[in-house]
């Protein structure tokens, strides 16, 4: 899966390295608060590991690094989830709440929906939050998603937000 670039990121692929830099986003309770708990650095190293078996496919949540500090702040990508039916390509971002109301998500999650639009060739993508979620709802907001439906998934209600690609049935 290629690098990819904004104005104030580079998406990249992560590797075990990023472990401990991304342990401070997946292990702070705060960061986490929309999941049953903040991950320890086993699960970050089976989540980074679940990632790099996805890259073949072009699908996977990429390493977000602030290109001002070169410090992996987070990861954004694209992966497949079962909701309630066939799977779907789902944008889903992580940033450390120290980085958070920056636009930072806003700008990789856009860039995610550009590459998965143009060169994975998706004609929809979705995002998929908690309801109580309001700063990850505004960023699928701002990302062109809408509000498609609330669903009960992995034991919780969730908001799947949609949006197909332009001319796509």
């Amino acid at each position: 899966m290629p690098a990819l670039e904004t104005p104030r990121l580079l998406l990249r692929e992560m590797t075990p390295h990023d472990a401990p830099p991304l342990h401070a986003v997946l292990g702070d309770e705060e960061t986490m608060r929309w999941y049953p708990r903040g991950f320890t650095l086993a699960e970050v190293d089976e989540w980074i590991a679940r990632q790099i078996s996805r890259y073949p496919s072009g699908a996977g949540l990429l390493g977000l690094i602030l290109k001002s500090t070169g410090q992996l702040i987070g990861d954004c990508g694209a992966v497949w989830q079962e909701i309630d039916g066939p799977a779907e390509l789902e944008i889903g971002y992580h940033v450390h709440r120290h980085h958070r109301n920056q636009g930072l998500a806003t700008e990789a999650a856009c860039a995610v929906r550009d590459y998965a639009f143009t060169t994975y060739g998706c004609d929809h993508v979705v995002s998929i939050i908690r309801p109580e979620n309001l700063p990850s709802r505004r960023v699928a907001e701002k990302n062109g998603l809408t509000l498609d439906r609330v669903v009960f998934w992995r034991g919780y209600d969730h908001c799947v937000y949609g949006l197909a690609k332009a001319g796509a049935p």
